[in-house]
């Protein structure tokens, strides 16, 4: 992620234009005529690099905050909202200290500097830890604005601050009954040093930390108002669309139509990529026409490119080269003597498990929007989960220093691990060429087409298990090797002497008391481009383990449920978050039995601990002429503290969706070295009808904050696969579930 690992792009591929003098109007027009406290903040971005040892991350009150003549608020945070709810919760958060009503706030995301580099010396939106990263901070910088307001009152009012309080948006002097609102103080509290000791509001004394504060860009999004990247005009902007080489690592030849194509109607210009052919047009939609009409003669890939796809590379044949991939591998988990303990087991249950390639799917298709301006600089409108990293990458692609590219970061209109920095997977790049060999403000859209081709997809995985029972049936050791690659050895640098973290999450540190363990990582690359999808590597891996479980549970002739609880006699937090999703769900029953509406159902259980919080879930499914209905699934959640219990619920609601999508449904199929499926005709995702009910409780257990859109994908494919075993009497073991045959069931 920290560098581009594709090729270098080659500027003097495309002929010098004069760039274009081009107005910024409209991008200003927020901020015109407010007396803010960030009024006197630089224009330019700082590099944050060169900044980074002059400032402290997320004290300088004047880099987040802007308070309007109208007492509305603009608060600038280090995170990208895109569905999961930050902008929200950042506004109850600094809210609460700053003492302003959170439907008071607009949030965007803050461009690159050091100020917003409040991950220990980073910043990107993912792994769930957004908030949980930057909670506290965010407090202390709502309660530093408020005491700047409270000094600037005190000088204008002729009183001490001690004798002066607030209520949202104003400032009080009870003892002569004068008031000033936030807006008119603004200037006034901008020229005051940051305090470095605010008090912090009590918790017991909360307004909204902790309560369910409706969604403050609902409105915007159901009326239509949001403003995505494809939805961003600027003065003289033309339109691009492209067409990908069918294969990675294949380059355009001879276009056999190029005059044909110029000609039509709207077209600008035709031009050569790395990988790909484009068109520039007045119009997206005659762009995408004109370079779906193009007749493009592709090379073949250098079979020693980084970059080449295998012209035979299938996932079938990955799948077959998973599961011959010799052990061990590098330990990841090592507890007790497994392998010895294994020899003296009663008995012993093998199983092998996979699971397949993942697109993200989201709503929103790739796009950028590319600018060069008259003195060099270079803005770019691009959906992104890290702006510095992608602020250093265009300014390599640029040819220019960091600083002189501003980075936008709009709303993302989906994402969990789409948009950080892929090779080959991001439009920004070819967006900024093309700007720069037509002179103009560029932007580029993938098609749906172009997006399932160049997607950086979640990798195929594949885990084998041996455990060793006892005498009575109780675990007595335990051994899992997880085969593939991780996106975070991919990206970060995979080290051959150490376990890839997103390769064995959610198998290594489990809370079940099995006295010998051992887990280890057997690293197998993928010829593809993988990337994160949301609960990374534990989307896959619950579903492995739990499902696991189950089988050893059924061989040593145990309730599955009974025995995690028994399992988890020492992890009192876990244990708690099983009674509480049994009692949920009205207690457990495994079943088969019949419902009231006379069809024949069965529950599973799973746990996960992803990201931080801890997650129990119960999924009680029939079979209906052959296909697998999900009835009710019940999700308990501890993420230890929380700041909206409706966002929660809102996020498990939509983790459920993905994760039974996944489940039943998603799956990326390569033949001859290309996914098979290009838009959603081949690439189904769960439909409305098939939609369960989700039933959600919160447990604040007091732990430290853990994470929250990601923690409820990875219960649900076990907890169903769990329950159809229960059901059939047959166990799955490979995903999605839709390949398996049921017609003789139901």
């Amino acid at each position: 992620m920290n560098a581009i690992r594709s090729r270098v792009f080659d500027l003097d591929e495309f002929p010098e234009r004069s760039p274009v003098n081009l107005s910024r109007r409209g991008f200003l027009g927020a901020s015109l005529g407010a007396l803010v406290l960030g009024m006197a903040l630089p224009g330019a971005v700082a590099r944050a690099g060169d900044a980074a040892a002059e400032v402290t991350p997320g004290t300088r009150v004047p880099a987040f905050l802007e308070i309007r003549p109208d007492g509305t608020v603009l608060l600038r945070i280090p995170f990208v909202e895109g569905g999961q709810g930050v902008a929200t919760a950042f506004a109850q958060i600094v809210g609460e200290e700053l003492d302003v009503e959170p439907a008071s706030f607009t949030v965007e995301c803050a461009p690159p500097g050091a100020d917003y580099l409040v991950m220990g010396g980073q910043r990107f939106t993912g792994g769930s830890f957004s908030v949980r990263s930057s909670y506290e901070t965010m407090r202390k910088l709502g309660a530093s604005a408020r005491q700047m307001l409270l000094q600037a009152a005190a000088a204008r009012l002729g009183a001490p601050a001690t004798e002066l309080s607030t209520e949202p948006g104003r400032v009080l002097h009870a003892t002569s009954g004068r008031t000033i609102a936030y807006g008119d103080l603004a200037a006034d509290a901008a020229a005051l040093p940051v305090p470095g000791d605010a008090p912090l509001r009590a918790e017991a004394d909360f307004r909204w930390i902790g309560k369910p504060v409706p969604r403050i860009d609902a409105r915007a999004k159901s009326t239509g108002k949001a403003v995505y990247a494809i939805d961003i005009r600027v003065e003289g902007m033309l339109h691009a669309a492209v067409q990908h080489a069918p294969r990675l690592g294949a380059e355009p030849g001879a276009i056999a139509n190029q005059a044909e194509v110029e000609a039509m109607p709207g077209v600008h210009s035709v031009h050569r990529l790395p990988g790909a052919v484009a068109v520039v047009a007045d119009r997206w939609w005659r762009a995408r026409r004109a370079v779906e009409t193009l007749e493009v003669a592709w090379t073949e890939p250098a079979p020693d490119a980084a970059t080449a796809m295998p012209a035979d590379f299938s996932t079938a044949a990955l799948r077959s080269t998973l599961e011959a991939a010799p052990g061990p591998g590098v330990d990841a988990e090592v507890e007790g003597d497994a392998a010895a303990a294994l020899a003296k087991a009663a008995r012993v249950v093998e199983a092998v498990y996979d699971a397949p390639f993942l697109a993200h799917g989201q709503l929103e298709p790739p796009s950028a929007l590319a600018r060069w301006n008259e003195d060099g600089t270079l803005d770019l409108w691009v959906p992104n989960q890290a702006p510095e990293v992608f602020q250093s990458a265009a300014a390599q692609v640029a040819g220019l220093e960091p600083e002189q590219v501003r980075i936008h970061s709009p709303m993302l209109g989906g994402f969990f691990g789409r948009h950080f920095l892929y090779a080959s997977a991001n439009p920004f790049p070819q967006a900024i060429l093309l700007s720069k060999a037509v002179g103009r403000p560029v932007k580029l859209i993938w098609s749906r087409e172009e997006e399932f081709l160049r997607d950086a997809l979640r990798p195929m995985g594949l885990a084998r298990f041996r455990a060793g029972l006892g005498e009575d049936g109780l675990p007595v050791a335990l051994e899992a090797e997880a085969v593939g690659e991780g996106p975070a050895g991919r990206w970060f640098g995979h080290r051959p002497d150490t376990a890839d973290s997103s390769a064995v999450e959610g198998i290594a540190g489990k809370p079940y008391r099995i006295p010998n363990r051992r887990v280890s990582h057997v690293f197998m690359p993928h010829p593809t481009v993988i990337g994160f999808w949301r609960s990374v590597g534990h989307s896959m891996n619950d579903f492995f383990y739990e499902t696991f479980f189950d089988e050893m549970a059924e061989a040593g002739g145990h309730d599955p449920f009974e025995l995690r609880h028994r399992l988890l006699a020492d992890s009192p937090r876990q244990r708690a978050l099983l009674e509480a999703v049994g009692e949920l769900s009205g207690g457990w029953k495994r079943g088969p039995f019949d419902a009231e509406d006379g069809s024949r159902r069965a529950r599973g259980v799973a746990m996960a601990s992803p990201f931080g919080s801890e997650v129990a879930t119960i999924a009680e499914v029939s079979i209906e002429r052959g296909q697998i209905v999900v009835h009710d699934v019940w999700v308990a959640i501890d993420p230890g503290r929380i700041v909206n219990p409706a966002i929660i619920e809102a996020q498990i609601n939509s983790a459920v969706a993905l994760g039974l999508s996944s489940a039943l449904l998603e799956e990326v199929v390569y033949e001859n070295g290309m996914p098979q499926a290009r838009n959603f005709d081949a690439y189904p995702i769960l439909p409305p009808e098939r939609m369960p009910r989700v039933h959600v409780r919160i447990i604040e257990s007091g732990e430290p904050m853990g994470g929250i859109g990601e923690p409820g994908v990875p219960g649900v494919p076990p907890a169903v696969v769990n329950a159809v075993a229960a059901l059939t009497g047959r166990r799955i073991r490979s995903l999605p579930l839709s390949k398996v045959d049921l017609g003789d069931i139901g």
